[in-house]
């Protein structure tokens, strides 16, 4: 069976990303997957792919939930995370659609599962009603809810796609250590502001002009290892993480495709009241 999980990687690696919205967390679904098969007594299998896929959905459905679960914790994750690589991520992104993806993370786990697994993988309800303990009659149901709600819901910004690339980039950049790469991004009057708990000063933190904010930056790059992308009110932002707790979340500005204005935010009440708004990753 471990060979025959090779052989469908591809098609359980495009159920994990869909169903979680993010390359890391859909690798960490597969090697999860992976060591469920291998110790599977798997004789009776008759439909290989099919047995594989609902592993694979099983998977991603408990880490749903434990998202949902978490929203009381603000985006925890191990402190140990791997983060995917920004160019995959966004080659992934636009080969699902980032507005369906958007709407994707507006649904409930098991509207999710129900919706990705019938309609963009057209498994048959009686076997997906097995994992979210529901007959298959209301399966459908679930799934025609998602339905209706992705095709009603308001269409993100037309600008996310060019937010998501230009602050996907800045992460790289302050990731890697790359001033010049950083200093591109950035407009010449580019204005950051952060809040009093990112230093301990008595006002908060004014700074202006690329290259003083890019040094700034440079100074993050440990930090950055931990941040991610996330959605805070329908516009791209970057959280970074702190032994798995929300530290700092940076929120910007556009002038083009050059970043015009960092809002740095820090303070737990700022955090804990943004929180709602926050959305997962693309």
């Amino acid at each position: 069976m471990i060979e025959e999980f090779e052989a469908h990687r591809a098609r359980l690696r495009a159920v994990a990303y869909r169903m979680l919205g993010s390359v890391a967390e859909a690798d960490d679904a597969l090697q999860d997957a992976w060591l469920r098969v291998s110790r599977a007594d798997t004789g009776d299998v008759e439909n290989p792919a099919g047995w594989l896929t609902t592993v694979v959905a099983r998977v991603c459905l408990n880490m749903l939930r434990s998202r949902e679960h978490r929203r009381e914790e603000p985006l925890e994750r191990a402190a140990a995370v791997t983060v995917a690589d920004p160019e995959e991520e966004a080659l992934l992104a636009d080969s699902v659609g980032l507005a369906l993806l958007v709407v994707l993370d507006t649904l409930a786990p098991a509207e999710r599962l129900a919706f990705v697994l019938h309609d963009m993988f057209q498994v048959p309800f009686d076997e997906i009603a097995p994992l979210i303990e529901k007959t298959p009659a209301a399966t459908r149901q679930l799934a025609s809810r998602a339905r209706r709600r992705v095709k009603g819901a308001p269409a993100p910004s037309a600008d996310l796609p060019r937010q998501r690339r230009v602050v996907g980039a800045y992460l790289a950049a302050t990731r890697g250590g790359d001033f010049d790469a950083l200093l591109a991004l950035l407009h010449p009057d580019v204005v950051l502001c952060a809040d009093r708990a990112v230093l301990p000063t008595p006002e908060p933190i004014l700074v202006s002009g690329a290259r003083p904010v890019a040094e700034g930056a440079m100074a993050s790059t440990g930090r950055a290892r931990f941040a991610d992308l996330v959605l805070v009110d329908g516009q791209i932002a970057v959280a970074m993480l702190e032994a798995g707790r929300l530290r700092v979340l940076l929120r910007f500005t556009f002038d083009g495709d050059l970043i015009s204005e960092i809002e740095v935010i820090a303070e737990p009440d700022r955090l804990a009241g943004l929180e709602p708004a926050i959305g997962h990753t693309m």
